[in-house]
Order: structure tokens, then sequence, then C-alpha cells
């Protein structure tokens, strides 16, 4: 339970601005306070998410037990091969509550592999439903419907990263966004062990610590990207088995990385028959009624978070996936959606609009169990919210106040990026609101950098490097191949992601390929495209061909994450201004100990650049990775060898150096 007033006054140090709402947030604590005190009458938060151990398939002393809630219907069967698919010879019997159950005798009365699939019946019409509790849903290919299947091996499987699960969490998050089905070169759907085996060594040895996960949960269509999902507690068979993700988890985690989920709680796919929508025949089971249950934008599900049943299921599928296979936290797809009635569509220009009417109470109650659960069930486990409105106190623990997030995607900072590359000359790129944009963050709350992700990369947009290169990238990547442009848009990919992993957040983000420039966009097979998987892929041949510049970008990731996780540079403050000049377009800085010079202008090389000392103190000082080192594709005008003095002058204690065009540089002091 919160201490309200201790809560209050912690928010408000944090955040004065938020003076005017308090009685808004008191509300908003209290309530939140009241809804925990009737879940489990207030005590173990883990022990009230234990649906999925009552709920679903269940084996018992000499039998089965099947148990769903429904609490619309007014009949239930259970079928599937182990009855020949009779209809209606296993009615189940309504125990209250909205409750339905199953008993079967026997311990051969269901067996692992089987397919099952429920009948409901509601005012005289039957029809059927995918057990909401399913932990495996595919394609029965003898009567080609989509069923839930048993999935219970006999052997559990032999977990053995035990020194890593529960134990560890990264100082600072480096995370590698991926999709499994997209992770292989070959033109179909990789898999769980693929990613397992030829992935994540690549991960790995790229120098991150933590790998994000999408498009897990299961869901109908693949060109969903995974966010429009049917069975929450299933991951999806398209990769392979259960046992091969937990596989890929347990071998992540032998590596020492960290394996977060992309939980999709925000919104749910309407299908019939497959998901959660009218699982018993009402529109209001797990969502609201009318239009307040659909997303007007995404045409799909809104839970309703203000009920007790509801919370249940989310709640425990939250503790399912970190019980059963061992994820070590998650990231919270659409979170602004859930925070506001009107999901998000406003510009937030005032404090006003995260307030009044346009919050959802409810939604916010639920990440704050959310938050509470994970962290009670590991302690070391991490959250990340995926919220473009910049709400205050998402990322403050409950106590101060707060949603009880660790992290925030800083959403603004790849928007600000595409904007600039898209729609402006390089030479007019505003270096003041550059840095704003880069540096700016709530107090006491942590944010996660990145330059892009998969919202970039999809179809209808271009990642940074293919806008900057745009055809040129069919043609021009090749070593021995250079231009203008080209060579611009080489320079600038490495120096966009250095400038902002060295100073944006408490983390960094990549998604997958991007660290070596992949080219062109993802577009998942659809009647589009032809059913074409050329765009669901990732092509590593190039980036493995040594001839190819993609070499070149993945060298220079490898050394900028090799920096800043050898300093430590997300855990030491933030990035500290040393000087912003608009018209030579130079952005300098320290953190970590390091001094970091950046000249963003797009042909002026600049001579003797004063960079101010003044926050790592008198001594010798040199260039420890350079943007333009030869290793990455540069012309190697920044010496690594040579050491520059510190020296009083007119601009205070500083040094000088040659800085080039479309060039990033960090220095080290190397003595007294």
């Amino acid at each position: 339970m919160i201490h309200v007033d201790n809560a209050l006054q912690l928010l408000m140090e944090k955040d004065p601005a938020l003076t005017p709402y308090a009685g808004e947030i008191r509300m908003h604590l209290d309530r939140y306070n009241a809804r925990r005190e009737t879940l489990n009458g207030g005590g173990s938060l883990s022990d009230f998410a234990n649906g999925h151990r009552y709920f679903g398939f269940h084996r018992t002393e000499g039998g089965w037990v099947y148990r769903e809630w429904l609490p619309g219907a007014d009949a239930a069967w259970l079928t599937g091969d182990f009855n020949g698919w009779a209809k209606w010879d296993h009615p189940l019997t309504n125990i209250g509550n909205g409750v339905w159950e199953l008993k079967l005798e026997g311990e051969d009365a269901l067996r692992h592999g089987q397919y099952v699939k429920l009948i409901v019946g509601r005012q005289g019409i039957s029809f059927e439903r995918i057990p909401a509790y399913m932990t495996l849903c595919e394609m029965d290919m003898r009567t080609k419907m989509l069923c839930g299947r048993i999935w219970m091996p006999e052997k559990p499987f032999a977990w053995t990263d035990q020194e890593r699960f529960l134990k560890q969490r990264p100082e600072s998050p480096m995370i590698y966004e991926a999709h499994i089905g997209m992770a292989q070169e070959h033109g179909h759907v990789g898999s769980y062990r693929e990613f397992a085996d030829l992935t994540l060594p690549w991960i790995k040895n790229g120098g991150y610590n933590t790998v994000q996960l999408m498009a897990i949960q299961e869901h109908p269509y693949y060109a969903s990207f995974g966010y429009q999902v049917t069975n929450y507690f299933a991951p999806s068979h398209r990769y392979g088995t259960p046992e091969d993700l937990k596989y890929l988890i347990n071998k992540a985690h032998g590596m020492g990385l960290c394996v977060l989920l992309d939980v999709v709680h925000s919104h749910a796919c309407p299908n019939l028959g497959e998901g959660l929508n009218q699982m018993d025949g009402t529109d209001y089971q797990y969502f609201h009624d009318g239009g307040r249950g659909w997303h007007p934008a995404w045409k799909t599900r809104i839970f309703d978070y203000g009920k007790q049943e509801v919370l249940h299921f989310l709640l425990s599928n939250l503790k399912y996936w970190m019980e059963e296979f061992h994820f070590d936290g998650f990231r919270f797809d659409g979170v602004t959606s859930m925070m506001y009635e009107n999901h998000g569509y406003c510009n937030f220009t005032q404090y006003s609009d995260y307030f009044s009417m346009n919050t959802n109470v409810d939604g916010r109650i639920y990440l704050m169990l959310a938050n509470e659960l994970i962290h009670g069930v590991n302690p070391k486990a991490m959250t990340v919210a995926e919220d473009m409105s910049g709400f205050p106190g998402m990322c403050l623990p409950l106590e101060y106040g707060g949603v009880g997030f660790d992290y925030r995607l800083a959403m603004g900072i790849p928007d600000i990026w595409i904007k600039l590359v898209k729609d402006q000359r390089q030479e007019d790129w505003n270096m003041f609101g550059l840095w704003h944009e880069l540096t700016t963050g709530r107090n006491g709350e942590m944010s996660i950098g990145y330059a892009e992700s998969h919202d970039q990369a999809l179809v209808g947009d271009k990642t940074l490097m293919f806008r900057m290169a745009d055809a040129e990238m069919y043609t021009g990547m090749r070593k021995d191949y250079h231009t203008p442009s080209m060579d611009r848009a080489i320079d600038m990919h490495k120096v966009i992601r250095f400038l902002t992993c060295t100073t944006a957040g408490n983390g960094y983000l990549n998604f997958i390929g991007n660290e070596f420039g992949h080219p062109e966009w993802v577009d998942f097979p659809r009647e589009g495209n032809g059913w074409s998987y050329h765009y669901a892929r990732r092509q590593w041949s190039l980036v493995q061909n040594r001839e190819m510049k993609f070499d070149w970008l993945a060298a220079f990731d490898r050394a900028m994450t090799y920096l800043v996780n050898t300093h430590r540079l997300h855990c030491t403050g933030p990035a500290e201004n040393l000087w912003i000049d608009d018209e030579r377009k130079l952005l300098l800085f320290s953190r970590g100990g390091l001094l970091f010079a950046f000249n963003l202008h797009p042909t002026w090389s600049q001579e003797s650049v004063f960079i101010s000392c003044r926050t790592t103190g008198a001594g010798g000082y040199r260039a420890i990775l350079s943007t333009d080192d030869e290793p990455y594709g540069g012309q190697g005008r920044v010496s690594l060898d040579y050491v520059y003095r510190a020296q009083e002058t007119q601009d205070g204690l500083g040094i000088r150096i040659y800085l080039p065009c479309r060039c990033g540089v960090a220095l080290e002091k190397v003595e007294g």
C-alpha cells in the first residue's frame, strides 16, 4: 500500500509543476490503494496473480481438470482429439462466479500434443473458441482448424541458467531489439533455435547486454509485427515449440544476456474464435462495452482495467512469462494508449493534458500493479515503458507516487532525427534544439535513448541509413565507391548513433540489423507484396562481406558499445554541455570523465576547435574513438596517438583539436 501523503510530497519535490494537480493525483493514489486492498485482501500480489495455475488445463491426481472464466455463457463443452471431436460429449459445469469446470478421470484422458477447442453456448447459439489460458495454439492439419494444443512434455525443460536468472540485471541496458521470424536471411520464418544459435552470438559480440524479443505472444496475422495478440499465454508457434523458446532464453542467460518480452497489454486482436473477443458471447467480458472498448485507430479491443477478473488475467500473464520462461522483464507496448481516454491523440503541450478528463485512471492503476508484481516476483526485473506523452512519474517508484517503470523509451529522439534528415538541409540543423531533445528528461526518471527502432524501419518509412543514401544504397555500398552523397550517408550514420548513444538517457536501444545499416525497410509477407519474405529477413551476408561498407558500420557499432560499456557512460550522470555553436554545427560535452566533440556540419572541417576541460581537469588527452577512424570507413584525420595538452587560455582551461566535418570524437585523459 502507498502512504499517500508521503508519496505526494516526494512527487511534488521531484516536479513542483505537478502541484496544481495534487488533488487529482491523490485521488489516483487513493484509488490504487482501494484497488490493491480488493486484490487478495491487500496481501501478496504474487499470490493473486496465479490465474494460470487455476484456469486452463492441469493434471490432477488420477486425472485432469480444465477451467474457464465465461460469465456470459449458458453452457460450455470441450472437444478435441481426446474425444474424436465429439462436440457435446464433455460439457463443463458452472461452479459459480462465472467459472466453468470439466474434470476428466484417468491420466491419459488428455495427452501431450492433443488438439482441443472450447464450444460456448449463449442464448441458444453455440460457437467455437480457443481456451484463454492455452499455452500453445496452432493449426491442426487434420481438421484444418486453428486449435489449442495440450503442451505438457513428460520431462520438464532442464534449465541451466540459475546463476543468471533472478540474480543479475545490467547496470545500464544496451538493448538489442529483435524479431525472431525475420532474424535469419533465408526466405521463410526463422526459428527460436536459429536465433539462439546464430543471432545471440552476434548480439553478445556486438556489446549488447539485453535482448528485447518482439512478436512472441501468439498472433494470427504475421504482418501485425505481433501487436494484435490473440493468445496471451502462448508463445508464437511460428518459431517453434515452447521448449525451443526456453532453449533460447536459457542460452542467452548462459551468455550473460538479459531477455525482455515485448508484452502487449494495451489492446487485443478483435478476431472472433481465436482470441479473447466475445469469448463468452458478450462484448464486455474482458473489454469495455460499446465504443470505449475499441481503439479508434488500431481497430482493436481495449481491456477494461477496472474489472478485477481482467486484472487477474493480465497480472497472471506477466507472472507466467517470468516463471515459465524466465523472462527478465518487459517492454510494455502502447503505454500511452493505456494511460489516456483519448489514447494519447493530443500534443501534450501542457500539464493539464496529462490529467483531468483525459486520464484513464484504471489504466494507470493497472500499470502500477503490474510494476509492483514484476518487481515483487523478481527484484532484479526490468520494465520499460513505450510512452510518447512524457507522463510525469512514469519511471518513479510507487512510493514516490510514480507508475513504477524502470525506464521509458526516449521516443522524441528518433522523431527529431527523422525530421532533421528528412525535412532540413544539414547546414540548417538547429544544434540547440537537438541538444535539448537528446538530453532533456524528467528529474529522477531514467530513459533509454535510441536513434531508430522497428518503428522507423517499417514499410512506408525508411531507416536512417536508407533515407540518407536513398537509391544509392543499392549501388554505392562497395568500399571502393565514393560520392559526396554516399560518403555523407556513411559518416552521418555513425555520427547520429554515436551522438545519441553518448548523450541520451541511461541506456541505449538498437533494432536488429540497423547497427550495420541494413538496407531497405521491414515488410512482412502479405497480399500487397505477393506474400514475399524479401523484406522480412536480415541480410547477414552483407555485413559478412568485407568488401562492403556494412562491415565498416558494424565495426564502428562494436567500438561504440565497447567504449560506452567500458566507461560505464550511462551510469555516470548526464552529459554536461561544454559548448554549442549553431553556426559551425558543433556540440561539445563531457560525460563519464570523457570529452566528446561532434562536428555536424556537412562540409566545414574545422581547425583548432577549443574543448573546455573544466569538468575533467588539467593534463593530457588522447582520442580513443573517432567516427573518422579508417577501420570504420573514415579518413583517419584525427590521430589516436597524439596527446593534446590542456592549457589555460582566455576561454579557460582546454585543448584544441582539428575536427573534420561529419565527425564525432571521444577523448580520454591520459595523465595528470
